[in-house]
Protein backbone atom coordinates (compact mmCIF):
# COMPACT_ATOMS: atom_id res chain seq x y z
CA UNK A 1 0.00 0.00 0.00
CA UNK A 2 1.44 3.40 -0.95
CA UNK A 3 2.18 5.96 1.73
CA UNK A 4 -0.41 8.45 0.46
CA UNK A 5 -3.16 5.84 0.30
CA UNK A 6 -2.23 4.47 3.73
CA UNK A 7 -2.48 7.93 5.25
CA UNK A 8 -5.75 8.65 3.46
CA UNK A 9 -7.27 5.46 4.84
CA UNK A 10 -5.97 6.39 8.28
CA UNK A 11 -7.74 9.73 8.08
CA UNK A 12 -11.03 8.16 6.97
CA UNK A 13 -10.88 5.68 9.85
CA UNK A 14 -10.51 8.42 12.44
CA UNK A 15 -6.71 8.53 12.46
CA UNK A 16 -4.67 11.69 13.02
CA UNK A 17 -4.91 14.38 10.35
CA UNK A 18 -3.12 17.29 12.09
CA UNK A 19 0.02 17.76 14.14
CA UNK A 20 -2.20 18.48 17.13
CA UNK A 21 -3.85 15.08 16.65
CA UNK A 22 -0.41 13.50 16.84
CA UNK A 23 0.40 15.55 19.91
CA UNK A 24 -2.61 14.09 21.71
CA UNK A 25 -1.67 10.57 20.65
CA UNK A 26 1.89 11.10 21.83
CA UNK A 27 0.67 12.39 25.19
CA UNK A 28 -1.35 9.21 25.67
CA UNK A 29 1.48 6.97 24.46
CA UNK A 30 4.22 8.28 26.76
CA UNK A 31 4.73 8.09 30.53
CA UNK A 32 4.33 11.39 32.33
CA UNK A 33 8.07 11.79 32.91
CA UNK A 34 8.88 11.39 29.24
CA UNK A 35 5.98 13.60 28.15
CA UNK A 36 7.35 16.40 30.34
CA UNK A 37 10.71 16.00 28.59
CA UNK A 38 9.08 16.17 25.14
CA UNK A 39 6.47 18.87 25.59
CA UNK A 40 7.72 21.05 28.43
CA UNK A 41 9.66 24.29 28.32
CA UNK A 42 11.67 26.42 30.68
CA UNK A 43 10.18 27.96 33.83
CA UNK A 44 6.71 29.45 33.20
CA UNK A 45 6.66 28.43 29.54
CA UNK A 46 6.41 32.05 28.38
CA UNK A 47 8.72 31.60 25.39
CA UNK A 48 7.32 28.15 24.63
CA UNK A 49 3.85 29.67 24.21
CA UNK A 50 5.15 32.77 22.46
CA UNK A 51 6.72 30.67 19.71
CA UNK A 52 3.30 29.46 18.57
CA UNK A 53 1.41 32.66 19.33
CA UNK A 54 3.76 34.68 17.09
CA UNK A 55 2.39 33.00 13.97
CA UNK A 56 -1.13 34.16 14.83
CA UNK A 57 -0.01 37.79 14.57
CA UNK A 58 0.47 37.49 10.81
CA UNK A 59 -2.20 37.04 8.16
CA UNK A 60 -1.72 35.65 4.66
CA UNK A 61 -2.56 37.68 1.57
CA UNK A 62 -4.48 35.99 -1.20
CA UNK A 63 -4.72 36.71 -4.93
CA UNK A 64 -7.43 35.02 -7.00
CA UNK A 65 -7.56 33.68 -10.57
CA UNK A 66 -3.80 33.17 -10.77
CA UNK A 67 -3.97 29.60 -12.06
CA UNK A 68 -1.21 28.55 -9.63
CA UNK A 69 -1.36 25.22 -7.81
CA UNK A 70 1.53 25.81 -5.40
CA UNK A 71 3.00 22.35 -5.77
CA UNK A 72 6.68 23.31 -6.17
CA UNK A 73 8.12 23.25 -2.64
CA UNK A 74 11.79 22.81 -3.53
CA UNK A 75 14.55 24.59 -1.62
CA UNK A 76 18.17 23.96 -0.59
CA UNK A 77 20.23 23.61 2.58
CA UNK A 78 23.82 24.09 1.52
CA UNK A 79 24.42 21.82 -1.46
CA UNK A 80 21.49 19.56 -0.56
CA UNK A 81 18.28 19.82 -2.56
CA UNK A 82 15.07 19.40 -0.57
CA UNK A 83 11.67 18.76 -2.11
CA UNK A 84 10.03 20.08 1.07
CA UNK A 85 11.04 23.31 2.89
CA UNK A 86 10.75 21.52 6.24
CA UNK A 87 13.62 19.62 7.85
CA UNK A 88 13.88 17.81 11.17
CA UNK A 89 15.62 19.94 13.79
CA UNK A 90 17.96 18.19 16.23
CA UNK A 91 16.29 16.64 19.27
CA UNK A 92 18.43 14.83 21.81
CA UNK A 93 17.65 11.50 23.49
CA UNK A 94 14.81 10.75 21.09
CA UNK A 95 15.11 7.07 21.96
CA UNK A 96 13.20 7.91 25.13
CA UNK A 97 10.15 8.48 22.95
CA UNK A 98 10.52 5.48 20.64
CA UNK A 99 13.42 3.09 20.64
CA UNK A 100 14.11 3.65 16.92
CA UNK A 101 14.61 7.35 17.65
CA UNK A 102 16.76 9.37 15.29
CA UNK A 103 17.35 6.43 12.96
CA UNK A 104 13.64 6.18 12.17
CA UNK A 105 13.33 9.96 11.96
CA UNK A 106 16.14 10.23 9.41
CA UNK A 107 14.62 7.46 7.31
CA UNK A 108 11.27 9.24 7.36
CA UNK A 109 12.86 12.56 6.42
CA UNK A 110 14.61 11.21 3.35
CA UNK A 111 11.44 9.35 2.30
CA UNK A 112 9.74 12.77 2.31
CA UNK A 113 12.53 14.36 0.26
CA UNK A 114 14.08 16.26 3.13
CA UNK A 115 16.76 15.66 5.80
CA UNK A 116 17.23 15.31 9.55
CA UNK A 117 19.74 17.16 11.70
CA UNK A 118 21.20 14.53 14.03
CA UNK A 119 22.00 15.79 17.52
CA UNK A 120 25.23 15.34 19.43
CA UNK A 121 22.92 13.99 22.16
CA UNK A 122 21.28 11.48 19.81
CA UNK A 123 20.22 8.04 21.01
CA UNK A 124 21.90 6.62 17.89
CA UNK A 125 25.43 7.49 16.81
CA UNK A 126 26.09 9.37 13.61
CA UNK A 127 27.58 6.18 12.20
CA UNK A 128 24.49 4.13 13.04
CA UNK A 129 22.17 6.67 11.43
CA UNK A 130 24.37 6.84 8.32
CA UNK A 131 24.39 3.04 7.98
CA UNK A 132 20.58 2.93 8.22
CA UNK A 133 19.90 5.65 5.61
CA UNK A 134 20.58 6.26 1.93
CA UNK A 135 21.09 10.03 1.92
CA UNK A 136 23.58 12.36 3.60
CA UNK A 137 21.93 14.07 6.54
CA UNK A 138 23.16 16.96 8.73
CA UNK A 139 24.97 16.96 12.09
CA UNK A 140 24.30 19.26 15.03
CA UNK A 141 27.27 20.01 17.27
CA UNK A 142 27.24 20.99 20.91
CA UNK A 143 30.71 22.50 21.43
CA UNK A 144 31.34 20.59 24.64
CA UNK A 145 34.61 20.33 26.56
CA UNK A 146 35.72 17.38 28.68
CA UNK A 147 36.00 18.33 32.35
CA UNK A 148 38.46 15.47 32.81
CA UNK A 149 41.01 16.47 30.18
CA UNK A 150 39.99 20.05 29.59
CA UNK A 151 40.07 19.35 25.83
CA UNK A 152 37.25 20.30 23.47
CA UNK A 153 35.27 17.36 22.12
CA UNK A 154 34.28 19.23 18.97
CA UNK A 155 37.03 17.86 16.75
CA UNK A 156 36.26 14.24 17.63
CA UNK A 157 32.55 14.72 16.92
CA UNK A 158 33.23 16.62 13.70
CA UNK A 159 35.65 13.96 12.48
CA UNK A 160 33.05 11.26 13.09
CA UNK A 161 30.36 13.20 11.23
CA UNK A 162 32.72 13.92 8.33
CA UNK A 163 33.78 10.29 8.07
CA UNK A 164 30.09 9.29 8.02
CA UNK A 165 29.49 11.70 5.10
CA UNK A 166 27.22 14.22 6.80
CA UNK A 167 26.50 17.11 4.47
CA UNK A 168 26.32 20.14 6.77
CA UNK A 169 27.12 21.20 10.33
CA UNK A 170 24.77 23.07 12.67
CA UNK A 171 26.57 24.51 15.71
CA UNK A 172 24.22 25.09 18.66
CA UNK A 173 25.33 27.99 20.89
CA UNK A 174 22.30 28.79 23.07
CA UNK A 175 23.01 26.22 25.82
CA UNK A 176 25.83 27.65 27.96
CA UNK A 177 23.91 26.09 30.86
CA UNK A 178 20.79 23.95 30.87
CA UNK A 179 17.49 25.79 31.02
CA UNK A 180 15.36 25.57 34.16
CA UNK A 181 12.84 23.04 32.88
CA UNK A 182 10.43 22.90 35.77
CA UNK A 183 7.97 20.43 34.26
CA UNK A 184 10.76 17.86 33.84
CA UNK A 185 12.03 18.41 37.36
CA UNK A 186 8.55 18.11 38.86
CA UNK A 187 7.95 14.87 36.97
CA UNK A 188 11.24 13.38 38.15
CA UNK A 189 13.34 13.93 35.01
CA UNK A 190 16.33 15.11 36.98
CA UNK A 191 19.85 13.69 37.26
CA UNK A 192 19.38 10.97 38.26
CA UNK A 193 15.69 10.51 37.42
CA UNK A 194 13.45 10.02 40.45
CA UNK A 195 11.09 7.07 40.12
CA UNK A 196 8.02 6.90 42.36
CA UNK A 197 5.27 4.22 42.38
CA UNK A 198 2.97 6.55 40.45
CA UNK A 199 5.62 7.22 37.82
CA UNK A 200 6.39 3.54 37.50
CA UNK A 201 2.67 2.85 37.03
CA UNK A 202 2.52 5.53 34.34
CA UNK A 203 5.11 3.54 32.40
CA UNK A 204 3.62 0.13 33.16
CA UNK A 205 0.19 1.02 31.75
CA UNK A 206 1.87 1.82 28.42
CA UNK A 207 3.16 -1.65 27.50
CA UNK A 208 4.18 -0.74 23.95
CA UNK A 209 6.46 2.04 25.18
CA UNK A 210 7.71 -0.03 28.14
CA UNK A 211 8.57 -2.99 25.92
CA UNK A 212 10.67 -0.85 23.59
CA UNK A 213 12.29 0.89 26.55
CA UNK A 214 13.26 -2.32 28.33
CA UNK A 215 14.20 -4.36 25.28
CA UNK A 216 16.27 -1.82 23.37
CA UNK A 217 17.25 0.72 26.07
CA UNK A 218 18.04 3.49 23.62
CA UNK A 219 18.00 6.05 26.40
CA UNK A 220 21.56 7.39 26.43
CA UNK A 221 23.48 9.89 24.37
CA UNK A 222 25.31 7.25 22.38
CA UNK A 223 27.92 9.71 21.12
CA UNK A 224 29.08 9.98 24.74
CA UNK A 225 28.26 6.65 26.37
CA UNK A 226 28.47 3.52 24.25
CA UNK A 227 26.35 1.50 26.63
CA UNK A 228 22.69 0.86 27.35
CA UNK A 229 20.53 0.70 30.45
CA UNK A 230 19.43 3.09 33.16
CA UNK A 231 22.88 3.39 34.75
CA UNK A 232 24.33 4.35 31.38
CA UNK A 233 21.51 6.87 30.90
CA UNK A 234 22.30 8.54 34.22
CA UNK A 235 25.99 8.60 33.33
CA UNK A 236 25.15 10.12 29.95
CA UNK A 237 22.94 12.83 31.47
CA UNK A 238 25.54 13.71 34.08
CA UNK A 239 28.23 13.85 31.41
CA UNK A 240 26.20 16.29 29.36
CA UNK A 241 25.75 18.56 32.37
CA UNK A 242 29.50 18.68 33.04
CA UNK A 243 30.41 19.29 29.39
CA UNK A 244 28.44 22.52 28.94
CA UNK A 245 30.46 25.60 28.01
CA UNK A 246 29.33 28.85 29.69
CA UNK A 247 32.71 30.34 28.71
CA UNK A 248 32.21 29.82 24.97
CA UNK A 249 33.18 32.87 22.87
CA UNK A 250 33.23 33.86 19.20
CA UNK A 251 36.81 32.65 18.75
CA UNK A 252 35.59 29.15 19.64
CA UNK A 253 33.06 29.28 16.84
CA UNK A 254 35.72 30.49 14.41
CA UNK A 255 37.90 27.50 15.31
CA UNK A 256 34.99 25.12 14.82
CA UNK A 257 34.26 26.71 11.45
CA UNK A 258 37.81 25.91 10.35
CA UNK A 259 37.36 22.23 11.26
CA UNK A 260 34.52 21.62 8.78
CA UNK A 261 34.92 21.78 5.01
CA UNK A 262 31.24 22.03 4.12
CA UNK A 263 28.40 24.39 5.05
CA UNK A 264 28.33 25.53 8.70
CA UNK A 265 25.28 27.15 10.28
CA UNK A 266 25.04 28.84 13.67
CA UNK A 267 21.96 27.64 15.56
CA UNK A 268 20.40 29.62 18.40
CA UNK A 269 20.58 33.16 16.98
CA UNK A 270 17.94 35.71 18.00
CA UNK A 271 19.75 39.02 17.47
CA UNK A 272 20.72 40.61 14.16
CA UNK A 273 24.11 41.68 15.54
CA UNK A 274 24.94 38.07 16.41
CA UNK A 275 23.86 36.91 12.97
CA UNK A 276 26.12 39.47 11.33
CA UNK A 277 29.06 38.47 13.53
CA UNK A 278 28.53 34.82 12.65
CA UNK A 279 28.59 35.57 8.93
CA UNK A 280 31.72 37.68 9.31
CA UNK A 281 33.41 34.69 10.96
CA UNK A 282 32.52 32.36 8.12
CA UNK A 283 29.06 30.99 8.93
CA UNK A 284 27.24 29.94 5.78
CA UNK A 285 23.92 30.81 7.39
CA UNK A 286 22.09 31.06 10.70
CA UNK A 287 19.19 29.26 12.32
CA UNK A 288 16.92 31.60 14.27
CA UNK A 289 15.89 29.59 17.32
CA UNK A 290 15.31 29.83 21.07
CA UNK A 291 15.69 26.06 21.57
CA UNK A 292 11.96 25.52 21.48
CA UNK A 293 11.43 27.62 24.60
CA UNK A 294 13.56 25.21 26.64
CA UNK A 295 16.37 27.61 27.53
CA UNK A 296 15.90 31.31 28.37
CA UNK A 297 12.29 31.86 29.37
CA UNK A 298 11.28 35.35 28.29
CA UNK A 299 13.38 35.26 25.14
CA UNK A 300 11.54 36.49 22.04
CA UNK A 301 9.59 34.13 19.86
CA UNK A 302 11.67 32.81 17.00
CA UNK A 303 9.30 34.24 14.39
CA UNK A 304 9.44 37.67 16.04
CA UNK A 305 13.24 37.61 15.81
CA UNK A 306 13.32 36.43 12.19
CA UNK A 307 12.65 39.66 10.22
CA UNK A 308 15.52 41.64 11.76
CA UNK A 309 17.96 38.80 11.18
CA UNK A 310 16.81 38.42 7.57
CA UNK A 311 17.12 42.16 7.00
CA UNK A 312 20.70 42.13 8.28
CA UNK A 313 22.13 39.00 6.63
CA UNK A 314 19.43 37.46 4.47
CA UNK A 315 20.82 38.79 1.25
CA UNK A 316 24.19 37.15 1.86
CA UNK A 317 23.39 33.81 3.48
CA UNK A 318 20.30 31.64 4.05
CA UNK A 319 18.36 32.11 7.27
CA UNK A 320 16.47 29.18 8.78
CA UNK A 321 13.96 29.08 11.63
CA UNK A 322 12.63 26.62 14.17
CA UNK A 323 10.31 27.07 17.12
CA UNK A 324 6.52 26.90 17.33
CA UNK A 325 5.92 25.52 13.84
CA UNK A 326 2.80 23.35 13.98
CA UNK A 327 1.04 23.68 10.60
CA UNK A 328 1.65 24.44 6.96
CA UNK A 329 0.47 28.02 7.28
CA UNK A 330 3.23 28.56 9.87
CA UNK A 331 5.80 27.36 7.36
CA UNK A 332 4.46 29.67 4.66
CA UNK A 333 4.53 32.67 7.01
CA UNK A 334 8.13 31.98 8.01
CA UNK A 335 9.19 31.60 4.37
CA UNK A 336 7.39 34.82 3.44
CA UNK A 337 9.28 36.61 6.23
CA UNK A 338 12.57 35.46 4.75
CA UNK A 339 13.36 31.96 5.96
CA UNK A 340 14.89 29.60 3.38
CA UNK A 341 13.58 26.52 5.17
CA UNK A 342 11.96 25.69 8.50
CA UNK A 343 12.88 23.11 11.12
CA UNK A 344 10.40 21.13 13.20
CA UNK A 345 11.20 19.40 16.49
CA UNK A 346 8.21 18.50 18.64
CA UNK A 347 5.86 17.79 15.68
CA UNK A 348 8.03 14.99 14.36
CA UNK A 349 8.63 13.66 17.88
CA UNK A 350 4.86 13.46 18.35
CA UNK A 351 4.63 11.35 15.20
CA UNK A 352 7.51 9.17 16.34
CA UNK A 353 5.93 8.55 19.73
CA UNK A 354 2.57 7.67 18.21
CA UNK A 355 3.55 5.54 15.21
CA UNK A 356 7.32 5.27 14.90
CA UNK A 357 8.83 5.98 11.48
CA UNK A 358 5.41 5.86 9.83
CA UNK A 359 4.21 8.59 12.18
CA UNK A 360 7.11 10.88 11.24
CA UNK A 361 6.45 10.25 7.55
CA UNK A 362 2.81 11.14 8.05
CA UNK A 363 3.61 14.33 9.97
CA UNK A 364 5.81 15.45 7.07
CA UNK A 365 3.07 14.50 4.62
CA UNK A 366 0.62 16.62 6.63
CA UNK A 367 2.98 19.58 6.36
CA UNK A 368 3.39 19.02 2.62
CA UNK A 369 -0.37 18.89 2.00
CA UNK A 370 -1.01 21.95 4.17
CA UNK A 371 1.72 24.00 2.45
CA UNK A 372 0.48 23.12 -1.04
CA UNK A 373 -3.11 23.91 -0.06
CA UNK A 374 -2.07 27.22 1.49
CA UNK A 375 -0.03 28.33 -1.53
CA UNK A 376 -2.85 27.38 -3.89
CA UNK A 377 -5.41 29.33 -1.87
CA UNK A 378 -3.01 32.30 -1.83
CA UNK A 379 -2.50 32.09 -5.59
CA UNK A 380 1.26 31.54 -5.23
CA UNK A 381 3.15 29.32 -7.66
CA UNK A 382 5.93 28.02 -5.40
CA UNK A 383 7.79 28.63 -2.16
CA UNK A 384 10.56 30.47 -4.00
CA UNK A 385 8.04 33.19 -4.92
CA UNK A 386 7.14 33.96 -1.30
CA UNK A 387 8.25 37.29 0.12
CA UNK A 388 7.14 39.93 2.62
CA UNK A 389 4.37 41.09 0.29
CA UNK A 390 2.51 37.84 0.96
CA UNK A 391 1.95 38.53 4.67
CA UNK A 392 0.71 41.41 6.76
CA UNK A 393 0.19 42.02 10.47
CA UNK A 394 -3.06 40.55 11.71
CA UNK A 395 -5.75 43.16 12.32
CA UNK A 396 -7.48 42.57 15.66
Amino acid sequence: MSGGLRFALSARSGGPITVEDYRERARRALPGMVWAFVDGGAESGLTLRANQDAFDRWSLRSRVLTGHTGTNLATKVGDTDLSLPVFLSPTGMTGLVHWQGERAAARAAEAAGTRAVISTASSWTVEEVAEATDENHFFQLYPWTSQTTGQPLSKAFIDRARNADYAALFVTVDVPVAGNRLAERKRGMGIPPTLTPARALSAAVRPRWACGFLRHQRITSRMLVDERGTKAAVASARAQQTLLRPDLVWDDFARIRDMWDGPVYLKGVLEADDAQRAVELGADGVLVSNHGGRQLDGAPAALDALPAVVERVGGRVPVFLDGGVRRGTDVVKALALGATAVGIGRPYVYGLAARGQEGVEHVLEIFRDEIVRTLTLMGVADVASLDRSHVQPMVV
